[in-house]
């Protein structure tokens, strides 16, 4: 499935959306997401915090602005993918979606965007995502546009931008939800477990749905990004993707994204 699909021809009732957020000590960003959360037009079902038990004033932030929505819960985890796993079993909506702490919606009709794409025959919904600088959110770093979704692009290194891709509740009860010990690269073997093992129907609508501020996990040491790179291969020898040439591709792809002028 590729265009955003017509929301007038065979769709059934809007799936309910719970958003998660996992968060820990980000006082400096938190109130961002929050806010984006909170201006769009769609209201969202629930939105799951899942802190890991902050110190720097995050709580007290999340409880000053939490609304009727806010479903929060405190609690020491084992890290980013264990925290991301609590929330979902909490959530309620028939659709899941994240918004990282550091991130927030690029604009005020995303989840209306989301509920409008999800007909009967999809599985899940996905966009396009900036990254955008820590020091001034306004200014893009780099843009990434997955582009509609196909099998055959998975050898090929590809996969949809993770903190865009909105799920069916379903798929993580069938298919499974993201493993731990894979510290950095949970999501990319989630996605295709989910994809490959899971055939899940991905509809993409062609606009960007989130800004995340650049310095993640993946990419703060050179440790983190060889570490990266063996769970990378692990996902995709896990998942039957490929080999050596899936995860270089999967590298060289990302060299574009840079590249000024690319909306």
């Amino acid at each position: 499935m590729t265009d955003r699909p017509d929301s007038s021809a065979g769709e059934g009732p809007r799936p309910t959306i719970s958003i998660l957020t996992a968060v820990y000590n980000r006082a400096g960003t938190i109130e961002d997401a929050i806010a984006s959360l909170r201006a769009q037009t769609r209201p969202v079902h629930q939105h799951v915090i899942q802190d890991g038990g902050s110190t720097d004033g995050t709580l007290d932030l999340v409880r000053r602005l939490e609304g009727p929505e806010t479903d929060l819960v405190s609690e020491r985890d084992g890290g980013i993918y264990d925290a991301i796993n609590r929330g979902i079993r909490r959530a309620t909506g028939d659709v899941i979606g994240l918004l990282h702490s550091d991130d927030f919606f690029a604009s005020d009709d995303v989840l209306e965007a989301v509920a409008s794409a999800f007909r009967p025959d999809v599985d899940g919904v996905y966009g396009d995502l900036d990254y955008v600088s820590a020091e001034d959110p306004s200014r893009i770093i780099r843009r990434w546009r997955s582009g509609p979704y196909t099998p055959r692009k998975l050898r090929r290194g590809w996969m949809p931008p993770h903190p865009t891709l909105f799920l069916r509740r379903q798929v993580f009860e069938t298919h499974g939800l993201y493993d731990p010990d894979l510290r950095i690269a949970a999501d990319y073997d989630a996605m295709l477990r989910w994809m490959i093992a899971g055939r899940i129907r991905l509809a993409y609508v062609p606009t960007v749905f989130t800004r995340m501020r650049v310095g993640g996990a993946s990419n703060r040491s050179l440790a983190n990004v060889l570490r990266k790179s063996r769970e990378d291969y692990i996902a995709i020898r896990r998942n039957g993707a490929g080999g050596f040439g899936t995860l270089a591709l999967k590298n060289v792809s990302k060299l574009h994204q840079f590249l000024p002028g690319r909306d």
